[in-house]
Order: C-alpha cells, then structure tokens, then sequence
C-alpha cells in the first residue's frame, strides 16, 4: 500500500490513477493522516455511471407527451411572435407595484 501526501497526488494524479487501475492500492493523505483510497471503478460501476447519465432529465423533460408534433411545428400568433421578439406589452405591465 502506497501512502501519498496530497501535494505529490495532485502532482502526480495520472500516474497514480494507473497504478490504481493496474491493481495497487493507493492512499492519499493530508498532514500524514490517511484521508481517502484510490481504488478503481468496477466495470459494473462505470455501466451504472453511463446509465444514469442517459437517464438524466433534460431541461424541458416535463414537456414531454404535452405536445403534438402539429403543436410544435405551427406557425406562431401575432401575440406570440411579439412576445417572443420582446415586442409585446401585455398587461402584466400595467400591474400597480
């Protein structure tokens, strides 16, 4: 088992993620007490890691099943296409504050 301070370990990290990778055991410590180990990632684990990535909503997930295909491929409102242009003053200006 190899004890690394963390200054050398951030120094050396590539070279220290391959011999944990080829199986050595690897501990970094911060004012020589041991803090983490440097282990590898099972192979199931990193299928896990993908997976969920894949998986994460996206920002307009919510929206999905709201919409027909027709409804997103119509053409805009007059309203609309002010609104989006940053034209339009509805009432909501008019509000008393």
């Amino acid at each position: 088992m190899a004890v690394i301070n963390m200054h050398e370990a951030k120094t050396q990290l590539s070279d220290l993620v391959a011999r944990a990778e080829a199986g050595e055991e690897i501990v970094i410590a911060r004012r020589n007490k041991p803090a983490v180990r440097l282990v590898p990632v099972q192979d199931d684990a990193r299928t896990d890691i993908r997976e969920a990535r894949r998986r994460i909503p996206g920002r307009f997930a919510h929206l999905r099943g709201t919409m027909t295909e027709a409804d997103w491929l119509a053409p805009l409102s007059e309203d609309e296409l002010q609104a989006w242009e940053g034209k339009y003053s509805g009432d909501f200006d008019k509000s008393p504050r």
